[in-house]
Formats: C-alpha cells, structure tokens, sequence
C-alpha cells in the first residue's frame, strides 16, 4: 500500500472518530440522542471518511501541496499579516458567501447557486445538530407553553410555542427546502435550455446531484404536508423515503460533484498566494527580459514539474523552460520550425552584455473579442 494511502487512511479514521467522539460528548452520552436518527448518523459518518481520505489524497498532490503550504507561508509572511486577514475576509465574503464570480458569469445561474447553496447551508446548520443529539428542545417545567432550546446539554433561549421565533425555527427544514427547489429549478432550465451546458453535461457530474437535492427537499416538504393537514396520512412511508434519499446522498458525497463544496475554500490560499506574488520580486523573461510571472511561480513549477518526473532544463543560460515567457514560447517553437525547415540550429541570440536581444513577441491583428476577460485575466495575459 502506498504511503499517501495509508496517510489519508490514517486522516480519514481519525477525523471520524473524532466526529463519533463529539456525538457521544455533545449527546451526553447519547441521553439526548434519537436512536431512530441512527442511520443518518452513520451515514454522516461514513461520508465523513470518505472527504477526508479523498481530501488528503488531494493536498498529497505535488502542485496541491505546493499551493497549500505556500497558501499558509504567504498569509502569515512577515508584513503582510494585516493586509492578508483584511483580504481574508473579504475574499471570504465575495468568493464563498457571495459566489461573486458566479454572478459575473450570469445572472441565473449566480441566482440558482446562491438558492442551492444557501438552502443546503441552512438544513445542514439545522439538521446535523439534531441528529448528532447535539441540540433539542424542551418545555419548561413550570410552563407548558415554552420550549428551552438545548444545546451540547446545556440551557440556552426559551421562546413561546405559537411565536415567531418558534415558527421560524421549527419549519426552519421548510424554508431551505424552498430555496433548494427554487435553485434546481433554475439549474435545470439552464441545463435543458443551455446548448453550451446541454453538450458538455454528465448525468453522474450535473443531472444526478440535482436530482438528489430535489428529492431530499421534495420528501421533506410531503413529510411535513403529511403531519400537519393530512393527519399523519402515508407517513411511514414517506419518512422512509425521505431517509432513503438523504443516505444515498450522504452515502455519494465524497465520490460526486459536491466533493468541490469542500475544496472551494482552499481557492482563498491560491488567491493569497497570486497576491503576494504579484507583490515581490518578479521573473524575468530569459530570452526578451520581460516580467511575466512572480519569482516564487516560477520556481515552485520547477520543483512540481521535478515532483512529477518532467524535466525541462536547458543546457545554457536559461537553465529551464519555465523561465521563458509564454510569448517567446510562441517565438521560439516558430522559429525553431523554421530552424528544422532550413536545416539549421540555434539558441537565443545574446548582446554584448549576455542579455537576450531579442525583443518580446507582440499579438498581430487581435480579433474581435480576443484578449483579457476580466481584471485577474488582464493581469495574466501575455499578448
């Protein structure tokens, strides 16, 4: 077996027993927890292992693991603290809860992933908590008509039964249910109306997770139609099928699309990492002497092309490809061609100083449309 295998073994057994530790701790013993959630319990569980073996699989990568220890190293670089906890939490708000660079792509689909995402974000705060017996209600002793809320076994607010407060938190599963509806809805007109989406959707990575989101909110709200103006009519069944579907979704999690809910937030050390590089020394083109990237990108791709077994030095002074700029690149695999056509060979011409003489590739004639789509991209494009 592996060494990344038994590493991420390791990570996942010990994150779910740490998860079924918290069950028994948060219950109190399990005093507080419902035996008939059980199912629900190993399932979290289970998925619980699967994204932290897949996880650490994925941080083992070379260019993940250099990203995420450079990640780190660059947000807690010496002068740059403050500067990194105020774009932490602005990146955090624009990239994560806001989703902006959804929105900017489209306004529906910003729209659908917003309604998804917030509606699986509020039954999950909701649901996890009940089922783990770390949260639960009670009435008071001394009055009837209020409930204590509960939580890791210690007393909290106590509200009214018919308040507000009370409707709000009790149909709290019902409220996300509609914003998941509403976003599935929006994601599958697109994915039906769409002929860019239509020709490049998979059924297991774009039609299957919609469905499951659909038939856990759609279980969830018969369940709740059953109790409360049917008297209970089919409800056995329904509770099993709304447990049917949840499991399942629990069970397909680490394998799925949803896999990128927990990958997303590592994106904010990427942009950490891309800021601070802009910030420091910059590399230098070895053939026109341009800038085109930071010193640090430049090195670290060496290191993680070495780490996966590609190597491009260069015999002379500009020791590896990657101190090339994307431009010459273009320049130099032409000119190259056209080497081999004559029959001739030959490096990159020097002036009397060692420098490169040879000026940057300009873009001839752009079409329109062509060129940078947006700030970032304006950053990285090379004409």
């Amino acid at each position: 077996m592996k060494s990344e295998v038994v590493k991420a073994t390791l990570w996942g057994l010990l994150v779910t027993i740490g998860l079924a530790a918290l069950v028994i701790i948060g219950s109190r013993n399990l005093s507080h927890f419902d035996a008939a959630l059980v199912a629900y319990t190993f399932s979290i569980l289970f998925a619980t292992f699967g994204l932290t073996y897949r996880y650490s699989m994925w941080l083992q990568r070379p260019p993940t693991a250099t990203y995420w220890k450079r990640g780190w190293q660059v947000f807690f670089k010496q002068g740059y603290r403050r500067l990194n906890f105020g774009n932490w939490f602005k990146w955090v708000t624009a990239d994560i809860a806001l989703n902006r660079f959804i929105w900017s792509r489209d306004i529906l689909r910003g729209l659908a992933h917003g309604l998804i995402m917030w509606g699986c974000a509020l039954a999950v705060t909701i649901t996890f908590p009940l089922v783990f017996g770390w949260l639960h209600f009670e009435t008071l002793p001394n009055n009837l008509e209020y409930y204590r809320t509960i939580v890791f076994g210690f007393p909290t607010f106590s509200f009214p039964v018919d308040s507000f407060i009370g409707f709000l938190l009790f149909h709290g599963l019902v409220w996300a249910s509609f914003l998941v509806i509403a976003g599935v809805m929006l994601a599958m007109r697109r994915r039906m109306r769409d002929e860019g989406a239509a020709a490049l959707q998979l059924f297991g990575e774009d039609i299957l997770p919609l469905v499951l989101l659909f038939a856990i909110s759609l279980t969830g709200l018969m369940l709740t139609a059953s109790y409360t103006w049917m008297k209970g009519y089919a409800y056995d069944f329904l509770a099993i099928l709304h447990a049917i579907t949840v499991i399942f979704t629990f069970l397909w999690l680490p394998f799925g699309k949803f896999f990128h809910i927990f990958q997303r937030p590592a994106q904010i050390g990427v942009r950490f990492y891309k800021d601070i590089g802009q910030r420091e020394e910059a590399a230098h083109c070895r053939r026109c002497g341009q800038p085109f990237t930071s010193r640090m990108h430049v090195e670290d791709l060496i290191l993680v092309e070495q780490a996966l077994g590609y190597h491009y030095e260069i015999n002379n002074d500009t020791e590896h490809y990657q101190w090339i700029c994307p431009p010459c690149r273009r320049a130099m695999f032409a000119l190259a061609q056209g080497r081999l056509w004559q029959g001739q060979r030959g490096g990159i011409a020097l002036d009397s100083d060692g420098h490169p003489s040879t000026p940057t590739p300009q873009f001839v004639n752009p079409a329109p449309g062509e060129g940078p789509l947006g700030k970032e991209d304006a950053q990285n494009f090379h004409p």
